[in-house]
């Protein structure tokens, strides 16, 4: 399938978050190497007119991205506005990419509070925000793995060189991809690569095919109420990050990888931890507060833009 104009994708795994452009090249900028800063300007949007994920507890928005060598431009909703008319932009994932999509949704509705917009569905699986006034439509389509799971005799199948889903990609000028957050959760009953069949197999070799298209010592982000200063996570980086740069390695058309894991991982306060679903019961170190970190992702996504 031949994604059409720009497209976007970016993996996950807890706090590991990816982005990928097709063909859009780098601005001479190195946006992924820098620190978080204490910024009173910040956050972009009043986080009560758009109450999502919020932890009551810290000031989370006021930390900004300082990359190194260059500062990222502020974020110019109508600009993106303008620029997108009459465009379609999608993100494709799972809930992570809703965490993305609802930020964007936040950061532009804040810049045009008056502009008239809509929000619709389309069967369980696809929401879309529209501004009206500048025909620009924000969509939301969950697919957790890309690939396809399919019902059949023998159970699910999970087919990693099937993407039959794709054909509700087709019409966008830009796609925003998200996956590995599920692929650690077995959800189906056999994995298919062309006529081979098998109930299970390496999730990272699984991972690396269906591609081809907080501080160490801490174990929760409860209580977690600052970023980790600095420039480089302790821990080191995900060996998913490898998986997919091997995959994108393979990959025919140019791509560049909009690499936002680091600053991400540096943001072991940034999670909803026991204010997100489920609430004391739980602990969510998955999920971003809104406003916070998927703000960031947009304002990069944005200067990608420019």
């Amino acid at each position: 399938m031949v994604l059409q104009d720009n497209a976007i994708s970016y993996g996950s795994a807890l706090v590991l978050s990816l982005l990928l452009l097709l063909p859009l090249l780098a601005k001479g900028c190195d946006m992924f190497t820098g620190q978080w800063v204490k910024d009173a300007s910040y956050p972009l949007y009043d986080p009560s007119t758009c109450p999502f994920i919020r932890r009551p507890d810290l000031d989370c928005p006021t930390f900004r991205w300082q990359p190194q060598g260059c500062k990222l431009a502020w974020f110019n909703g109508v600009d993106f506005l303008q620029k997108n008319r009459g465009k379609k932009i999608m993100f494709v994932g799972d809930s992570l990419s809703l965490n993305q999509w609802q930020s964007l949704t936040c950061m532009l509705h804040s810049s045009v509070p008056k502009s008239p917009y809509t929000m619709t569905t389309e069967g369980t699986t696809i929401s879309t925000f529209t501004f009206q006034e500048y025909g620009v439509e924000i969509k939301f389509d969950r697919n957790p793995y890309l690939v396809d799971i399919v019902s059949e005799k023998i159970g699910s199948v999970m087919k990693l060189d099937s993407i039959n889903d794709g054909k509700n990609w087709l019409g966008m000028d830009t796609l925003i991809f998200n996956t590995w957050h599920w692929w650690s959760r077995k959800s189906w009953d056999y994995i298919q690569i062309g006529s081979n069949v098998t109930k299970d197999m390496d999730r990272m070799a699984a991972f690396e095919i269906g591609s081809l298209w907080g501080e160490p010592a801490a174990h929760s982000c409860a209580g977690q109420t600052e970023p980790l200063w600095g420039t480089n996570y302790p821990g080191g980086l995900p060996p998913e990050v490898g998986v997919l740069k091997r995959a994108l390695g393979k990959i025919t058309k140019p791509v560049t990888l909009l690499d936002i894991t680091m600053l991400s991982l540096l943001r072991k306060d940034g999670h909803p931890s026991i204010y997100g679903i489920g609430g004391r019961t739980g602990n969510d170190c998955s999920h971003w507060c809104l406003s916070g970190v998927p703000d960031t992702w947009n304002e990069i996504l944005y200067n990608y833009m420019l």
